[in-house]
């Protein structure tokens, strides 16, 4: 499979009318002898070659044609073997992402996997990132890249998700539309979009949408506006700038998890605990960044990116006024104002050494952020901001040094190879110091080499067999230093995981359809894994030793003119390799318990499978049917409860048609066909019991969209 990035557009207006443009997502397009011709070209790995000749597991969805709401990631990242998406119905929580078992411990955002929207990073640099600014209105395509060569990446990449949104061509046009379901869901949306026929214009796509939910739990209601823009310019010269600008802001209410009991009585309901606390939180962010590629001649191409963002997150917390009276608490409101940036610089050169391709570049990211903490209430008056609890600057940055190269040594054998210096510097400065609170300020530095190679073997034009080897590395976030699991001030104590991972894939491309199959072995030092949950107040902890291992495979086919097929299944097997011992707090007590040896990590499902047939002519009548299984998960480290496995089912129709310059599209879609009653996504470790976030029940949603040309 092959990925394929950009750089995300921005911009205001308001919108009007539905969700439209494209979904159906194929883990690889199929390659039939007429596409043969132009084969998909991945760039997650940089050397940009077709799928098929990719020494590790990458795959590329196309955004084809929308049959949802077009709201999150987990309606189009669909069939990604090894890939874990979990929507938790919560959107002050944001998706829930793992790939291979990696970001599984997050309870908000997303950990250990790597995020990018348009060649930008929509990861901070400690590697906590968000899906909540990717636009699906103007997205083209999305690429996923697992495995050994994710540690390109640097930081916190146990994977990488590359989103492309699209470039704007041809006439100009303005697309409206709207589209709505159940829960009162609804969005609005207004795109923009035109070619240039002369060099020193720009071509453009600007988006701009209006989301607001009831929720499906009560509680869980939310509201959000997205607005995207991205000019880009083809030079003369060659050369090809992208400019894109990003804005969202999200309000929305926190419905936490349930006991299962609770959950099984009343999967919509909310825990009597939390009701009084308001739980909720307010996201505002605006990110800018430029990309610029120049090819200087047949031999040498350059390419830079910078980018500077702000966002602003306050989050109220349903923590008892007991607990925040404590000495040292933090109190149950989060207010934080960050600013982050960076650059990457690139050079690349073709046969400057006999059939090899080097690349040579440098990352620099930075952020900086004033936290504050406050008690989540005034004397009686629950869920407003009172008394200040907490008040540090925390600045962080890293300065990436990076080499890559491919070298095609024989006829059908290439070696490639890379290596990065990460190095990821921590500093907080704490401005809170009272009698009964010191001084927490500290710095600490994580730094480690990271190599990678990998052997490919092209047996057949239509057959590739790879084997490849890489290290990686995880920071924890500045979050998770924050609350130390044992109850102290030592809040830069956490080691940084390493990790090495092994592989070996197969990938075919030919009348059957397109396959690959990957086994895989990664074993972790220091893994980052979750503590304690506890009121919304996540602690974490390092595990001696983590192992996971397992088996991905998928098939796509065009199976007759419109008609298509894809599926894939994945096998993890991700335990504790290493008794993890008890820890201790102030009083003496164990505030952690003891993990031991064989359990498997909670969060991770073990199997996973995904099928779907969709019809999907350009125009006319479209259908599709797609079903997802996933196997049962732990909810804490002692596997003494589970999430039960389930199989869930959906299923869409729609109509596209044209008139003069007029093009229309409708569609209806059911999810979770079968009204099955299961979690969407757990809590990890939460201490109260409070495991499981219910998914919705049977859903629709329907839409229409009409764009005009001009």
């Amino acid at each position: 499979m092959h990925l394929h990035t950009t750089r995300l557009p921005m911009k205001s207006t308001l919108s009007c009318l539905i969700a439209c443009i494209s979904q159906g997502i194929y883990a690889e397009e199929p390659v039939t002898e007429v596409q043969r011709l132009a084969p998909i070209v991945v760039e997650a790995t940089r050397t940009d070659r077709a799928i098929l000749e990719t020494p590790a597991s990458a795959y590329y969805l196309n955004q084809e044609q929308q049959n949802s709401l077009n709201v999150n990631l987990s309606e189009t990242l669909k069939g990604v073997p090894g890939l874990q998406l979990n929507n938790r119905e919560n959107y002050a929580q944001d998706l829930q992402i793992s790939i291979r078992g990696f970001g599984a411990r997050s309870t908000f955002g997303v950990r250990g996997v790597r995020l990018y929207v348009d060649g930008i990073p929509a990861t901070m640099p400690d590697g906590q990132g968000q899906t909540s600014n990717i636009d699906l209105n103007s997205l083209d395509h999305i690429e996923v890249l697992s495995g050994p060569f994710s540690s390109l990446y640097g930081n916190s990449s146990g994977g990488t998700i590359l989103t492309q949104s699209r470039e704007g061509q041809g006439p100009d046009s303005v697309t409206l539309g709207y589209s709505g379901g159940s829960q009162n869901k609804g969005q609005t949306n207004l795109v923009l979009q035109g070619g240039s026929e002369n060099a020193s214009e720009p071509s453009y796509i600007i988006s701009s949408s209006y989301f607001d939910t009831d929720g499906f739990r009560d509680h869980s209601g939310a509201h959000k506006v997205l607005n995207n823009a991205k000019l880009t310019w083809d030079l003369e010269d060659g050369s090809k700038i992208n400019w894109v600008n990003n804005y969202v802001k999200i309000v929305a209410d926190d419905p936490s998890g349930l006991e299962k009991k609770d959950w099984k009585a009343n999967p919509k309901q909310i825990d009597s605990r939390i009701q009084g606390f308001n739980t909720r939180k307010e996201i505002e962010q605006f990110q800018t960044g430029l990309t610029w590629s120049k090819p200087v001649n047949d031999q040498h191409e350059l390419y830079g990116m910078a980018y500077w963002g702000q966002r602003e997150v306050v989050q109220y917390q349903s923590i008892s006024k007991f607990f925040q009276s404590l000495e040292k608490h933090p109190g149950g409101v989060i207010d934080f104002d960050r600013q982050f940036y960076g650059a990457d610089l690139r050079w690349t050169g073709k046969d400057i050494l006999q059939n090899t391709k080097l690349i040579a570049g440098v990352a620099i990211d930075g952020m900086t952020e004033d936290r504050k903490g406050y008690k989540n209430f005034i004397g009686s008056t629950l869920g407003v901001k009172g008394e200040l609890r907490r008040d540090e600057d925390n600045t962080l940055w890293n300065a990436d040094p990076y080499l890559q190269a491919s070298y095609n040594f024989a006829p059908d054998w290439t070696l490639d190879a890379g290596i990065r210096y990460s190095n990821v510097h921590f500093k907080s400065e704490d401005h809170y110091i009272t009698e009964s609170n010191g001084d927490n300020s500290g710095k600490t530095t994580y730094e480690k080499l990271l190599p990678s190679v990998a052997l490919s073997w092209k047996i057949f034009p239509e057959l590739m067999t790879y084997a490849s080897y890489a290290q990686g590395f995880e920071t924890p976030t500045f979050t998770e230093m924050a609350y130390p699991a044992d109850g102290s001030n030592d809040v830069l104590s956490l080691k940084a995981a390493e990790s090495e991972t092994y592989e070996l894939g197969l990938k075919s491309a030919n009348r059957f359809g397109d396959f690959t199959a990957a086994i895989f072995h990664t074993s972790t030092q220091d893994d980052i894994v979750s503590a304690v949950n506890d009121n919304g107040r996540s602690t974490f902890r390092n595990a001696d030793k983590t192992l996971r291992k397992g088996l991905e495979l998928s098939w796509s086919k065009d199976l007759w003119r419109g008609l298509a097929a894809q599926a894939s299944y994945s096998y993890i097997d991700a335990t504790f390799d290493a008794d993890i011992p008890e820890i201790l707090g102030k009083d003496g007590k164990v505030a952690v318990v003891k993990i031991p040896n064989g359990n498997y990590i909670p969060g991770i499902a073990k199997n996973q499978a995904f099928l779907s047939l969709g019809w999907k002519p350009e125009n006319g009548f479209n259908a599709g049917l797609d079903v997802r299984y996933s196997d049962q998960i732990f909810v804490n480290d002692i596997n003494s409860e589970v999430a039960p496995s389930y199989t869930v089912a959906g299923a869409n129709v729609g109509y596209n048609w044209n008139v003069k310059d007029l093009s229309i599209k409708t569609f209806a879609r059911v999810d979770n066909l079968f009204d099955k009653d299961y979690s969407g996504s757990v809590i990890v470790n939460e201490s109260n019991g409070r495991f499981y976030e219910p998914a919705e029940g049977r859903n629709w949603s329907a839409g229409l969209s009409v764009t005009k040309e001009f």
